[in-house]
């Protein structure tokens, strides 16, 4: 009886054991390159340290002087506009492109692998030759753009990255062109997903392609949706690569979004106390997105379901 009663507590320690050792390596990544970061800026938040200016090397206490002193400042506030436009043109339609181009190969016809890579192209080239790849799009004078405006009959060259109204826009194509296919992937795999039969029964009833979409496809793909766009504004706010190649955030910080200007208070200025606030202040938007699409999306495939 003690051998089996020892058998079994042996196994029990074997299940419970496992799965925390299943869950170890991952769990010190995370504490490791997220968990112990996070922490270490929110501390460092609250004191000024500069590396670059010899009586701020030492870090002193200054409370919540760094948020204070960003959210009074023109600058910043120029930022997170910048950033606001940013995200709220690149997300919405890298989301409806995504979504369209997946519709488009989602077909059995010949050649569509070939189209397929295509749209998905642009995501496995790395963004800073992409960007090099842009830079002739946008060039003044015999640019693709500007010759293809004449060739429309505008009269004078656009300096589509030296032009405060457009350095941004410019910025945004890039991201759009880079984007679409990757999220195209996802919503494809959703569309190859559906059940057929619905669709069929849809179509005895008497409902066309677009009642179809609206009724059916939608609510479907209601989870897919909610990852993309997920991955859409997270990747909006990390952003920082082709603006290193194609405007430096100029001109006059008309391009500069969240990433970059926290890379060159960083970096540039060596600021180490006004980064980690901004580090913070980033971490708390995107939980605070992430949380509040969660609890909708929840609520929204309550209402689907009901």
């Amino acid at each position: 009886m003690s051998i089996l009663a020892q058998k079994s507590k042996t196994h029990y320690l074997n299940e419970s054991i496992l799965p925390l050792l299943l869950i170890l390596p991952t769990a010190i990544i995370v504490a490791a390159f997220t968990a112990w970061p996070t922490i270490l800026s929110f501390y460092q938040s609250f004191f000024r340290q500069q590396l670059n200016i010899a009586r701020f090397r030492t870090p002193s206490f200054v409370g919540l002087q760094n948020y204070i002193s960003l959210f009074t400042s023109p600058e910043f506030h120029q930022v997170l506009t910048n950033t606001l436009i940013y995200v709220l043109v690149t997300v919405p339609l890298s989301v409806v492109l995504a979504f369209l181009f997946a519709l488009l190969v989602n077909r059995t016809i010949r050649g569509i692998g070939l189209a397929r890579l295509s749209l998905f192209y642009p995501t496995i080239l790395p963004m800073v030759s992409a960007a090099t790849i842009w830079m002739f799009f946008f060039t003044p004078n015999y640019g693709l753009f500007n010759s293809a405006l004449a060739f429309l009959g505008y009269r004078g060259s656009q300096n589509w990255l030296g032009n405060p109204h457009l350095a941004l826009l410019a910025i945004m194509i890039v991201a759009l062109w880079k984007s679409a296919g990757y999220f195209m992937i996802f919503y494809l795999a959703g569309l190859q997903n559906l059940p057929n039969d619905v669709f069929e029964a849809a179509s005895l009833d008497g409902a066309n392609w677009l009642q179809q979409m609206w009724s059916i496809t939608f609510p479907l793909l209601h989870r897919t949706t909610l990852f993309v766009s997920t991955i859409a504004f997270i990747d909006a706010f990390q952003i920082v690569d082709h603006i290193f190649v194609l405007t430096q955030g100029g001109p006059s910080g008309a391009s500069t979004v969240y990433l970059y200007y926290l890379w060159q208070m960083r970096f540039e200025n060596q600021n180490v106390g006004k980064a980690s606030a901004l580090t913070v202040i980033l971490i708390i938007i995107m939980l605070a997105f992430t949380v509040t699409n969660f609890l909708l999306s929840e609520r929204g495939e309550g209402d689907v379901v009901s």
